[in-house]
């Protein structure tokens, strides 16, 4: 299996990896790097992957440079590789919401995390990025994303998740492929959570969609977050 590398936007890249066996055309399992005075890895992939994610960041930065290891929530295809960077990285640290360091991460990270709080910005050296809370969307309690305020790129994990190999970057219509993605995965805690969150996510006004598994988006992300809550409110509300 090949991980591709696609600048999504200035100084922002996109690794992926289709694995065809996952689902009934195949999935993408995606990492983020943010390229900054203090570089940033959003999803370390599963320890599996540590191999082809730093030769990945390596082309791009030495890998011992990476400063911040970040991902949505806990589960092997966002920070399987997260102690294999921390090792391979001497100044690296995980950084993460508080209620994720509390129940998992000062645990399993094999330095201590960085605790962050709801809105808390951390300045990167070129480029800031945000933590939001979003506990329980898509799933797992201790959920969260990060906002690139200098880009408008919103690394938003497993929100918007689709199936197959698509582009790296589209602004095609992702909520139709998102609503097949549910039907088949089942994937989201289906509560009033999950809407309200993607409301809350559309006011920042994103430019980009930095996807987890499918495509990135450079569409209306900002209609496209509240469709997506739309599809959640009907089904909660059929």
């Amino acid at each position: 299996m090949q991980t591709r590398t696609d600048e999504i936007a200035d100084g922002i890249y996109r690794f992926a990896t289709f694995v065809p066996e996952v689902g009934p055309s195949g999935f993408t399992f995606n990492q983020f790097f943010v390229d900054a005075a203090e570089p940033l890895l959003f999803h370390t992939g599963m320890r599996w992957l540590f191999p082809q994610v730093s030769e990945a960041i390596a082309r791009i930065r030495p890998v011992e440079e990476l400063r911040w290891i970040t991902f949505g929530h806990v589960e092997a295809d966002e920070l399987g590789a997260m102690n294999s960077f921390l090792a391979a990285a001497p100044q690296s640290q995980v950084a993460h919401g508080e209620l994720g360091c509390a129940v998992s991460l000062d645990d399993m990270a094999d330095r201590l995390p960085r605790r962050l709080a709801d809105g808390e910005v951390i300045d990167l050296g070129g480029r800031r990025v945000q933590h939001l809370d979003t506990p329980h969307a898509p799933h797992n309690w201790e959920s969260r994303v990060l906002f690139e305020q200098t880009t408008g790129v919103l690394f938003c994990g497993d929100l918007m998740t689709q199936l197959g190999d698509g582009p790296a970057l589209t602004d095609a219509d992702l909520v139709g492929p998102a609503s097949v993605a549910e039907d088949v995965f089942h994937q989201t805690s289906l509560g009033p959570a999950v809407p309200a969150a993607l409301h809350r996510l559309a006011q920042l006004k994103p430019t980009t969609l930095a996807i987890m598994h499918g495509s990135s988006f450079t569409g209306d992300c900002e209609t496209a977050l509240n469709d997506l809550a739309t599809v959640y409110e009907d089904r909660l509300n059929p």
